[in-house]
C-alpha cells in the first residue's frame, strides 16, 4: 500500500501527477514516471521571495498614493491643517418689563436734628433731669446752671425799681402843691415847669429800673437749658459739675418729633429717576425688620469725588432705627423695559466697568460696554448699551478676545413673564 502526500505539504499546486513516498519525501514522480528529486530549501526560498516582492509592491503603491494626495488633494482633504472655529452659546435677550427697584445703602439719621447748647453766660451745671433716649416736650428743662450771683443782681435791680417809684411819688406831690400856690402868686411858672420836669424824669427812671430788672430775669432764665421743640433726646454731652459757656459744643441733640431718615447714596443715573414722594423700603443692618418710608428730598448736587448724590427717605420713629447705623434701601422707581441677561454673560473690566461680548453677522466677537440696572430673579437688567436684538455670548466670555471668530449656537430664552420682581437683598 502506497502513501500519497497532500500537495500543501510541499507548497506545490494540487496535481495528480505529483506523487511521492512517505519514506522518501524528496522523490516526486515525473512526466515519464521516473523519480525526480526536489530540494525543500529551494521551494521555501522561492516562496519567501514571492511574498517579499508582493509586500514591497504594496508598500510602494501605498506611499505613491499618499504622496499624490498630499501634493494634489488641496485644502479640503482630511490631511490639510484647518482652523476650527470655537463653538459658543449665544442668546438674543430681547426686552422685558422689569420692576424698577433701585437698591442702595445709606446711613440712618435724625430727619431734623436739633443741637442744644448754652445761650447765656454759662457757669457750673447743677442739675440734669433728662437722659439720652428720653422724650421731652417743648420748653422742658434739660439742664440747670448755677445762678446764685445772678439772682442777687436781680434782687438789687428790683430794689432800684422801688427807689425810682418813691422818687416819682415825691415829684408828683411837689408838682401838685406847686399848682395850688401858683394862683396865689407864691410860686412862679418857672418853678412849675421845673417841678414838672422832675416828675417826668422820675417816671422815666422807674421805667429804666423795670427794664433792667426784666433783663436780669431773662438772663437768669437762659441759665435753664430747655428743649426748643418736642422730640427724642439722642445725645447728652454734659455732666454734673461741668463748667459750660456760650458757643461751646452742644450739650444735647434732639430729634424733632422723633422723625428719622435714611441718607441713601445713589449714582447720577439712579438719582435722575428719583422724585419726592416715591415709596421706599428700609432694612437696618442687624435686624430682619423692614420699614416703609418715602423719599422727601433729592440732593440738588452731585459729589465730584465719587459722582454720587443723596436721596433722603423719611421714616417714622422706631426703636430699631438708630441714627448712625447702616441700612439697605429699596426704592420703587417704576417699571423699566430693558434686556435681561444672566450673570454669566456679563464681564468685568480691570477698571470695574461692565461689558458683554456681541457676535456680529460675520461671526466675529466684539466687546460692548454696558451699564447695569436692576438685579432681579430672572437676571440683570441692562440699563444702557444693548437694545435686545444682539447675539450675546452666554458663557465662556473669559476665554474670548475681541475679533475672535466663533461658531455661535443660539439658545432660546425662557418664556417671558409679565414683570421681573426685584431680587430681595441678602
Amino acid at each position: 500500500m502506497r502513501y500519497e502526500p497532500r500537495p500543501q505539504e510541499f507548497g506545490a499546486a494540487a496535481d495528480p501527477v505529483l506523487q511521492g513516498s512517505p519514506r522518501d519525501p524528496g522523490v516526486i514522480g515525473g512526466d515519464d514516471g521516473a523519480p525526480v528529486v526536489a530540494e525543500d530549501d529551494d521551494v521555501r526560498a522561492r516562496r519567501i521571495r514571492r511574498r517579499l516582492l508582493i509586500a514591497g509592491g504594496a508598500i510602494v503603491a501605498l506611499l505613491a498614493a499618499l504622496v499624490f494626495l498630499l501634493n494634489h488633494g488641496g485644502a479640503n482633504t482630511d490631511f490639510a491643517p484647518q482652523d476650527v472655529a470655537q463653538s459658543v452659546t449665544v442668546i438674543s435677550p430681547g426686552r422685558s418689563s422689569v420692576a424698577g427697584t433701585i437698591t442702595a445703602t445709606g446711613t440712618l439719621a435724625a430727619r431734623r436734628p436739633m443741637p442744644v447748647g448754652v445761650v447765656g453766660e454759662g457757669g457750673n451745671v447743677v442739675s440734669i433731669p433728662v437722659e439720652a433716649g428720653d422724650w421731652v416736650r417743648q420748653g422742658q428743662v434739660l439742664a440747670v446752671i448755677d445762678r446764685s450771683v445772678q439772682t442777687e443782681q436781680a434782687r438789687s435791680l428790683q430794689a432800684q425799681i422801688d427807689v425810682a417809684q418813691a422818687d416819682l411819688r415825691l415829684a408828683q406831690s411837689n408838682l401838685e402843691r406847686a399848682n395850688l400856690l401858683v394862683d396865689r402868686g407864691f410860686i412862679s411858672q418857672a418853678n412849675i415847669d421845673q417841678l414838672t420836669a422832675t416828675r417826668d424824669a422820675s417816671r422815666a427812671q422807674v421805667r429804666v429800673a423795670q427794664a433792667q430788672y426784666r433783663e436780669a430775669q431773662a438772663r437768669n432764665a437762659r441759665l435753664n437749658i430747655v428743649a426748643p421743640a418736642a422730640g427724642l433726646v439722642l445725645a447728652r454731652n454734659v455732666e454734673l459739675g461741668q463748667v459750660v459757656s456760650g458757643g461751646a459744643e452742644a450739650l444735647f441733640t434732639i430729634a424733632r418729633g422723633g422723625e428719622m431718615e435714611v441718607l441713601a447714596r445713589l449714582g447720577e443715573g439712579e438719582l435722575a429717576q428719583m422724585r419726592a414722594g416715591v415709596p421706599a423700603e428700609v432694612s437696618p443692618v442687624g435686624t430682619q425688620e423692614r420699614f416703609t418710608g418715602q423719599v422727601w428730598q433729592v440732593s440738588p448736587i452731585i459729589d465730584q469725588t465719587n459722582r454720587q448724590g443723596t436721596a433722603r427717605i423719611a421714616l417714622d420713629y422706631d426703636e430699631a432705627l438708630r441714627p448712625g447705623g447702616f441700612a439697605t434701601v429699596r426704592i420703587n422707581a417704576g417699571a423699566l423695559v430693558a434686556p435681561l441677561l444672566p450673570e454669566s454673560a456679563i464681564q468685568t473690566a480691570p477698571d470695574g466697568s461692565s461689558f458683554v461680548y456681541v457676535v456680529g453677522r460675520d461671526d466675529k466677537v466684539a466687546r460692548r460696554p454696558v451699564r447695569l440696572g436692576t438685579v432681579t430673579g430672572q437676571g440683570i437688567a441692562i440699563a444702557e448699551g444693548l437694545d435686545g436684538s444682539e447675539r450675546i455670548v452666554l458663557r465662556a466670555g473669559g476665554f474670548l478676545s475681541e475679533g475672535d471668530t466663533v461658531r455661535p449656537v443660539l439658545q432660546r430664552p425662557a418664556a417671558p413673564r409679565p414683570a421681573a420682581a426685584p431680587q430681595p437683598a441678602s
